[in-house]
């Protein structure tokens, strides 16, 4: 059989037109050192800072040391398999996080994986999770207020939607109480709640997250938790993967709170993974730039402008403090990054006044602005009543005779402090707020027995909910004061009904 010229041309022009000429080029490395959740690889020439790579044995690392020989590589999982050796290649991907609405009511960790046994989310967006904060004229000033619920932070250090409120203090003196009730309390708000838990225990995150379940704040809720037992790598991921799942609500015109508890162990992580990369040390022996860690995520929140579609995203950062030493260095570097801090002592929680927060060194920067008109007018001299009492306070203790007015600031004190107390997981409306505050600051509780100050307020709140709804409804719907003769009527006509303890 022949085969004529023409048939092999033919041919010929076939396999050219069919020719694939796409060709793969893969960037391999080789690990040359690992331990302690770090991996060091040569030939990865191209990296760029912050891109995922693959372990021959499937666990991704992300590139953080760009030097002239090799790469330094955190290892985001579990390293002991990985050898000397072994292949590592790149992805061409920067770190990102899947977002969406798919997570709200999920336990995920920083990799945006579920942990909280309910399978796997079916997520189609992901965001880097390092990105450009909005520029100046993206912003807008905060004016809405961000309902705390809590008494104490309404009134003296208010927070407003796109602000970045501290929450500092030592262990154990209810910081995690404060953004919990805050949570807890945005239920009617519109709000979408993101807790970051960062190095706490895995009981601890478990009992947070039933207490959410229990209040049904878990409905609009995510929880990005990074246990004490996970590896460095993810406590420092885990802030800006929080961070990155709220940007994707706050684009879209949404309102968005971030808690993230506690940045303090974020820094001793990122300490951690800076001395394994060999990265200089300095002060305290964190890297020179532990500063711009925490400034480049807390100034991603913002309250953006109309053309950008309004949305809001509220940071509430956590710092823990030893011995209530706020001029540690990560306190001062954070209380200068945010719009001021609540500062909670532990002298006053062991002295039974919860929330323990120190109005003195407590500040807003925001203030007045992210408040009502009706609680701006009647707060508006309580921080400086309780700064007055707290001075006063100390002179009394000395015995000496005191006159009558300074006699009528003491009790009006005493007062104050009873009344800004609040229970576990009880955190009011803004008016009955108002009106328990009106009724301090007007003079109708001077009469009132100090022991009987938390009763009178849970009473009058039940009874103003039956019997002078309008007055309340008029608060929340105007945001300024009803009338004040019919609020007067309704504290002096529930005030007919209570009974002091003594005649009970």
């Amino acid at each position: 059989m022949s085969i004529t010229a023409e048939e092999i041309s033919t041919l010929i022009k076939q396999q050219i037109e069919n020719f694939d000429s796409d060709i793969e080029i893969n960037d391999v490395g080789t690990v040359i050192e690992v331990g302690d959740g770090i991996a060091r690889a040569h030939g990865l020439d191209d990296c760029m800072a912050g891109e995922l790579v693959e372990f021959s044995n499937g666990v991704v690392g992300m590139a953080q040391n760009l030097e002239e020989s090799n790469v330094g590589i955190v290892i985001l999982g579990p390293y002991t398999d990985i050898k000397e050796g072994d292949e590592v290649r790149r992805t061409g991907r920067i770190m990102q996080v899947p977002v969406g609405e798919e997570l709200i009511g999920r336990v995920v960790n920083p990799l945006g994986q579920a942990i909280d046994g309910k399978g796997p989310m079916e997520t189609t967006k992901a965001r880097p999770i390092e990105s450009d904060a909005p520029g100046v004229m993206a912003r807008k000033s905060v004016f809405e207020p961000l309902q705390t619920g809590i008494k104490a932070i309404d009134a003296l250090v208010p927070i407003g939607r796109g602000q970045r409120e501290l929450i500092i203090g030592d262990r154990q003196t209810g910081k995690t109480t404060v953004a919990v009730d805050t949570i807890l309390n945005q239920s009617d708000q519109d709000m979408i709640c993101i807790y970051v838990a960062i190095g706490q225990k895995e009981s601890t995150v478990r009992e947070t997250v039933e207490t959410f379940r229990r209040y049904g704040a878990l409905d609009y809720t995510i929880v990005v938790s990074a246990g004490a037992s996970d590896p460095a790598p993810l406590l420092y991921l885990a802030p800006y993967a929080g961070v990155s799942m709220g940007e994707e609500f706050m684009y879209n015109g949404k309102h968005v709170l971030v808690v993230y508890d506690d940045l303090s162990k974020q820094a001793v992580a990122y300490r951690e993974l800076s001395l394994l990369l060999r990265r200089p040390p300095g002060r305290e022996a964190f890297p020179g730039d532990v500063f711009y860690l925490h400034s480049r995520l807390l100034e991603r929140a913002a309250k953006l402008n109309d053309e950008l579609g309004g949305g809001s995203l509220t940071a509430l950062p956590f710092v823990e403090t030893q011995a209530g030493d706020i001029s540690a260095y990560i306190p001062t570097n954070v209380i200068s990054i945010t719009d001021g801090q609540i500062f909670l002592q532990s002298d006053l929680f062991f002295s039974g006044v919860r929330p323990a927060i120190n109005p003195g060194l407590s500040v807003s920067r925001v203030g007045g602005d992210a408040q009502i008109k009706a609680m701006k007018k009647v707060a508006g001299t309580l921080r400086l009543d309780l700064a007055a009492f707290r001075e006063l306070e100390a002179f009394a203790q000395f015995g000496s005779d005191l006159d009558a007015a300074t006699q009528s600031k003491l009790n009006r004190g005493q007062r104050t402090v009873e009344v800004l107390k609040q229970g576990l997981h009880k955190p009011l409306v803004v008016e009955k707020q108002v009106m328990i505050l009106y009724a301090l600051t007007r003079g109708f509780l001077d009469d009132i027995a100090v022991e009987d100050v938390v009763r009178f307020e849970d009473e009058f709140h039940i009874w103003t909910e039956s019997n002078a709804k309008d007055v309340l409804d008029t608060i929340r719907e105007s945001g300024a004061l009803a009338d004040e003769t019919d609020m007067n009527n309704a504290i002096t006509e529930f005030k007919k009904t209570f009974l002091p303890t003594n005649q009970n």
